[in-house]
């Protein structure tokens, strides 16, 4: 049984693109080395709500937020918060792979740390094996680390892309339907290497697929039309929802 500290805590946060609010005062606490699906139909409100986790939210035009976002102690929407330290602090995966093109494997993997610190070449060499070796792509690529990240298969590039987010060490990191743009194959990797991720990182994860919920993590958020439903361990929220809008979604009854 995992020891459980709260890491990140969101408390009444409201999100809106202009005049239209997408996310309705949600409140809802993360805790370290956990994974916690988010699950609700298409247009919910997951993925703007994933944004507001790391201050992406706000590079939208007119979007905006309020309510208050906790990572250990400190708002992230303070005045005094750095934006680019916030997302180095809380790492973000997309749906679709994005490896920055014309960049070689290696280069993707240290792009970040390349940018915000000051590393040897052999610091960054290691750290660029080490998380390619967290990412289970090491195998796969070290032979081949000066070639494009663009020329790997897309499992691939999704691997790298975590490898990317990770070198930065961060505390939290959020998954934006990972698999959702890959192949069952390649999806199961990317699963597996989630509940590996988790003995070292919390993981915040969207998905529509409530198999891939149910398999990964400890504990499931249900949304529906910008608002939290239902939060609960993952086996208790599959199994006896307390609520009968997560009954009739888990069953299917509406959504997808």
């Amino acid at each position: 049984m995992k020891t459980l500290k709260s890491i990140l805590t969101v408390d009444k946060l409201h999100a809106y693109f202009g005049d239209h609010q997408v996310v309705k005062g949600i409140s809802s606490e993360y805790f370290e080395k956990t994974i916690t699906a988010i699950i609700g139909p298409s247009g919910c409100g997951k993925s703007t709500y994933l944004r507001c986790l790391n201050r992406l939210h706000e590079t939208v035009p007119d979007a905006k937020i309020s309510g208050d976002v906790v990572l250990n102690g400190q708002n992230i929407y303070a005045a005094t918060s750095d934006p680019v330290f916030i997302r180095q602090k809380v790492g973000m995966v997309f749906q679709r792979p994005n490896p920055f093109p014309a960049m070689s494997i290696f280069d993707n993997v240290v792009i970040g740390l390349k940018l915000s610190a000051s590393l040897s070449k052999q610091q960054l060499t290691q750290t660029a094996e080490e998380c390619l070796k967290k990412a289970a792509l090491w195998d796969e690529v070290k032979d081949k680390l000066h070639r494009e990240g663009t020329s790997l298969s897309g499992g691939q590039q999704q691997r790298l892309c975590i490898a990317r987010a990770i070198a930065l060490n961060p505390q939290v990191l959020l998954m934006d339907e990972p698999t959702s743009a890959l192949d069952p194959i390649a999806a199961a990797k990317v699963e597996e290497l989630m509940k590996d991720l988790c003995k070292e990182f919390t993981v915040i994860l969207v998905t529509h697929n409530m198999g891939q919920a149910s398999r990964v993590s400890d504990y499931t958020t249900f949304l529906m039309l910008g608002e939290l439903i239902e939060h609960a361990a993952t086996a208790e929220l599959f199994t006896n929802p307390k609520h009968q809008l997560t009954e009739d979604y888990i069953m299917r009854k509406f959504g997808s």
